[in-house]
């Protein structure tokens, strides 16, 4: 449990890092401020699908390494393991989308009255796809899966019994003519 409770926060933390990383590299939506309202400056623009798209793939990212990595120094796992994991991966997105909105543009009312009439400005930074929180522990399942199932210690296999053979305990093993 302990374990679980460090890779839980680890990965936790570690959306931060997402968080700054969408910021940096999702594009901007363009605002242009007029005399009562802003609008946008292309109104045919995909800037808000391409924010929520590198959220998305930067979190597809994070999910696989955060796997790796859990999977590399803890290769038994086990299911506290693999929930630490899932929970660290959806508190790291939480945090990731609360950092890329906070650090992000102000408002749009401030940022209007602020440029002034006719000039541009970029929106703040917003998560639409609210199922791409989903992305990275998604991902981190998956990929922990995979390593588990190709690389894993194996379980010992089960000792075949033909059917209608009669069962004996482990420990009872010999033959009808040694237990007379």
């Amino acid at each position: 449990m302990r374990q679980a409770a460090v890779v839980t926060v680890a990965v936790a933390l570690s959306g931060v890092l997402l968080g700054l990383l969408w910021l940096w590299l999702s594009p901007r939506v363009p605002l242009v401020a007029g005399d009562s309202a802003v609008f946008l400056k292309d109104t045919e623009g995909e800037e808000a699908i391409g924010a929520d798209g590198t959220f998305v793939l930067l979190a597809l990212g994070f999910g696989a390494v955060s796997a790796l990595l859990v999977f590399l120094f803890r290769r038994r796992g086990g299911v506290p393991l693999v929930v630490g994991l899932a929970l660290g991966g959806l508190l790291a997105s939480g945090l990731a989308w609360l950092v890329g909105w906070g650090l992000g543009p102000d408002d749009v009312v401030t940022q209007a009255r602020a440029v002034g009439q006719g000039a541009t400005f970029d929106a703040p930074l917003e998560l639409n796809a609210r199922g791409a929180l989903l992305a990275w522990p998604v991902a981190a399942m998956l990929v922990h899966l995979a390593l588990t199932a190709l690389f894993a210690p194996r379980d010992p296999e089960p000792e075949w019994v033909p059917f209608g053979a009669p069962y004996l305990p482990a420990d009872r093993q010999d033959g009808p003519e040694e237990r007379r």
